[in-house]
């Protein structure tokens, strides 16, 4: 195994990434590096990302331990003072190397196959940047940060004994509709209780994003993200085939799945609490006692399906690359995150010993096998693929694991566990299509105001929502979308999921004729990392980028088929 980082000449393997004042002779070196050749060109390149590699892995760090720690104030202090003092000039010196590269007269003279997405991406980098927008950037992710920080604090006493909000999900599982109401209730109300706050962050936040696009001479917020965002293969026209197509195809499967769950449960009215337990009154899925037990089942499924794999993820087990439990003062949510200059990837979760912490775990050990697959591409920019193909690594991988979900379950328990899967993906296709649309109304009506805001939330909730009951709690639906912590951290990405959901279903179907051959695929797909657009990387794995109703009804077709073989 390789080790990182790699010997350069240009940066020191010690080098103080965090503190502005030792990167800057650094970057200004390279600004003023005498350029007279293609070649010089490239060796600018090499060691530029070199030293973005190191500028990052130092943010990544402080990010990680904010995240974590979200309630040590000065671990949070720290990562809001490189976030005030140092990423502004690391975002001014690298639109200035951007400028500089792709202005270079030999930048034609370049290998266009290796190097025509990069010098594409840097174009519309630097077409996209405003000096202006650097302190807007800053403040958005202060914002964020704040938005984390309430986030974390939440807990909820139930019965006796405080919870944090993931922990409360074991609730929903319960065959005592009174004890599952009462948790689905409490948790909501907690969520409520700051609503006010967290929408005086949002309509900030809308604000300052609205005034960046404006700044970027770009028509709205939309137009500004799909080209910061790389988004030169769909448009926004595409995203609402997508709805469209969730709305033809997905939400009556939705619907027909909880026609049956209200009969199954012999209720009069089905209701947000009933949507998880399981339908036959049968002992919930407890799939691990804790996240010691959790990794070494995940090693276990993965060497069963491949021993390379199995492998990579046994490279996480220890060197900090992992912080899976729940736990107060802990941000919300799970994420992957690279650490670029060492190459050793971060794994963040929330368990609390359900199912789908294990849908999670495998899904983040995707984004790691990504992640190290492409790990010896010296390019950076080339390390991080287009976030489409980025989450088919992630979400293929809980499709390909589900012949092994027998490390966690009986054979009777694994196959609810892969049925509860397959509904699943129908849900959140459901639930991709409403955020998604959600944002491209927010900021294509950057004016509105909260009630318009909550309004249109309800309108989409009920286009392509489960339908259930919410009586007794309309204030608190119309608040719903605040749970979404994407559209506070990284507004704009959800599409990603439902364009990748649909590669993933395709490279499962792979999977399911040919298991060698798919998983053959996965891994020269993965090696590529971003070097390739997003098309050629679908077609890589032999997959169709195409997400419109045609390809939906066709993949619905065979999670159909497959739940049809599975007992109910």
């Amino acid at each position: 195994m390789t080790q990182y980082p790699p010997p350069n000449d240009y940066v020191p393997v010690t080098l103080d990434a965090s503190n502005w004042e030792v990167l800057a002779p650094l970057y200004k070196g390279l600004l003023e590096r005498p350029l007279s050749c293609a070649g010089c060109l490239e060796s600018l390149l090499v060691d530029r990302s070199e030293l973005d590699a190191a500028a990052s892995e130092s943010a990544a760090s402080l990010y990680i331990d904010m995240t974590c720690h979200t309630d040590d104030e000065s671990i949070t202090s720290r990562y809001l003072d490189h976030v005030r003092e140092v990423q502004p000039n690391l975002k001014e010196a690298g639109f200035q190397l951007d400028r500089r590269i792709v202005q270079s007269p030999y930048v034609d003279d370049l290998d266009k196959d290796r190097y025509g997405v990069l010098i594409r991406n840097m174009e519309a980098d630097v077409n996209l940047f405003r000096e202006e927008n650097i302190p807007i950037q800053t403040k958005d992710t202060e914002l964020g940060t704040k938005f984390d920080e309430i986030c974390g604090a939440m807990s909820v006493e139930f019965q006796g004994e405080e919870y944090t909000m993931p922990q409360m999900g074991k609730f929903l599982l319960k065959d005592d509709r009174s004890i599952r109401e009462g948790a689905w209730a409490a948790s909501l109300n907690r969520r409520y209780h700051d609503h006010e706050a967290i929408d005086t962050i949002y309509d900030e936040m809308i604000e300052i994003r609205n005034r960046m696009a404006l700044n970027a001479d770009c028509e709205d917020f939309r137009d500004y993200m799909f080209k910061a965002m790389h988004r030169f293969d769909y448009t926004p026209a595409d995203c609402e085939s997508f709805h469209q197509g969730v709305e033809k195809v997905c939400v009556p499967l939705q619907h027909a799945g909880n026609r049956e769950r209200k009969a199954a449960l012999d209720v009069t009215s089905l209701r947000p609490w009933d949507l998880e337990v399981d339908a036959k009154g049968r002992t919930p899925l407890i799939p691990f006692k804790d996240d010691a037990e959790l990794v070494t089942k995940t090693s276990g499924l993965f060497h069963r399906m491949d021993s390379g794999l199995g492998e990579m993820f046994d490279r996480l087990r220890g060197g900090g690359c992992l912080d899976l439990e729940s736990r107060k003062g802990k941000a919300p949510g799970g994420y992957q995150y690279n650490r670029d200059r060492t190459r050793v990837p971060f794994i963040f979760m929330n368990a609390a010993g359900l199912q789908r912490d294990v849908e999670t775990m495998i899904h983040e050990a995707g984004h790691a096998f990504h992640s190290m697959l492409s790990e010896d591409e010296p390019l950076l920019s080339y390390r991080h693929s287009p976030i489409e193909f980025a989450e088919v690594a992630s979400m293929s991988m809980e499709l390909l694991a589900h012949p092994f979900l027998d490390e966690f379950y009986s054979e009777e328990e694994a196959n609810r566990a892969r049925r509860q899967h397959l509904e699943g993906v129908v849900n959140s296709l459901c639930w991709i299509a409403t955020i998604d649309a959600y944002q491209h109304w927010i900021y294509t009506h950057p004016n509105h105001d909260r009630d318009q805001r909550d309004i249109y939330w309800l309108e989409l909730h009920a286009r392509f929502g489960p339908d259930v009951d919410w009586s007794g709690y309309e204030a608190q639906r119309a608040k719903f979308w605040q749970k979404q912590l994407h559209l506070f951290g990284v507004p704009f990405y959800y599409i990603e999921y439902g364009i990748a959901q649909l590669g993933a279903l395709q490279l499962w179907g792979q999977y399911r004729r040919d298991p060698e051959k798919a998983l053959a695929n996965y891994r020269k797909a993965m090696t590529l990392g971003g070097s390739r657009t997003l098309p050629e990387l679908f077609k890589a794995a032999e997959l169709r980028f195409d997400f419109g109703p045609g390809t939906m009804t066709l993949l619905m077709q065979d999670v159909q088929e497959a739940l049809a073989e599975l007992p109910a």
